[in-house]
């Protein structure tokens, strides 16, 4: 494993008691994302710097102070927290996470940090990619099936555009494939499949 960076090292520090969060030092970290903001409308955002307390990111949609936003990052996965204060083109948000949560975003970040700056490449088990056929259908516990288009499909989970929206933690079935609903945003559904998909199968003309 690679030895941590110097400012990667303060990510896992604890704030003494009655410390505000924020002064986890953050880390510069570039990872792409998504963010809903209370109206349920949801954007494309990218980190600029995070610690297990609080992220910086850019956005196209600030939306207002004191705002609950959930934001979904790859290779980190869901985090929320609350908008504290606005930057140039975007927000800062203090994430509302437990200890074993913060531990777990440290080494996370710790890991992030380090690879960015040795230059090693993504995981691909991340990657996402738009089908060339982006037709499927879906099929919801009722037994009834839909048809949906595909934004875009990791090895983890896709992203559908349809005209229902099955309850959170649900189970469908997104083509032959089993998943269950992890997140709605406008217009679609995200699915977590319930097995990662196989790594020589990942490619534009996959077929779910």
């Amino acid at each position: 494993m690679f030895n941590s960076l110097p400012t990667t090292q303060a990510v896992r520090s604890r704030p003494a008691a009655g410390q505000d969060r924020r002064l986890h030092q953050r880390v510069p970290v570039s990872i792409m994302g998504r963010y809903m903001l209370p109206n349920r409308q949801e954007f494309p955002c990218q980190t600029i710097d995070m610690s297990p307390g609080g992220v910086a990111l850019a956005a196209p949609v600030r939306g207002n102070v004191g705002d609950r936003v959930i934001v979904y990052l790859d290779t980190l996965g869901r985090v929320e927290g609350k908008i504290v204060r606005h930057i140039q083109d975007g927000f800062a948000l203090d994430l509302t996470t437990s200890l074993a949560k913060r531990d777990k975003l440290g080494d996370q970040l710790t890991w992030i940090a380090n690879r960015q700056t040795l230059g090693l490449p993504e995981d691909r088990r991340h990657e996402r990619i738009a089908p060339k056929n982006p037709s499927s259908t879906l099929k919801t516990s009722d037994g009834r099936e839909h048809r949906v288009r595909i934004v875009d499909i990791s090895l983890s989970g896709v992203a559908v555009k349809c005209e229902i929206q099955p309850p959170l933690h649900s189970k469908v079935v997104i083509g032959n494939t089993a998943g269950r609903v992890i997140r709605h945003f406008e217009g679609g559904i995200a699915i977590e499949f319930m097995r990662l998909l196989p790594a020589e199968m990942f490619d534009k003309d996959i077929k779910l």
